[in-house]
């Protein structure tokens, strides 16, 4: 398959993209949720110094979110998108 033909099969509308990522950081956070709650519980009451305070949790919180928001999650997301779209035969190439 070449380049152009691979860009086609995986573009989307902005709009559909951004409710994509919207829907990928949603899902991150509720994997992660342990995570933001301990960071939260290290944040509560500081200012300042939750940056040297926090650095465990934050940097842990980080990693998670990170598995669920990249690029190739959201690329799946996309195909997933498109060949759903292609079922339902509202999308024409």
């Amino acid at each position: 398959m070449g380049y152009v033909q691979e860009a086609r099969e995986n573009h989307v509308k902005k709009k559909v993209e951004e409710a994509l990522r919207s829907k990928m950081k949603q899902k991150a956070l509720k994997q992660c949720d342990r995570y933001t709650t301990k960071y939260a519980e290290c944040a509560s009451g500081r200012t300042i110094s939750v940056v040297w305070q926090c650095r465990k949790q934050a940097k842990e919180l980080n990693e998670c979110l990170h598995q669920y928001t990249n690029d190739s999650v959201l690329e799946e997301m996309k195909k997933a998108y498109m060949l759903q779209q292609n079922e339902q035969g509202s999308v024409r190439v």
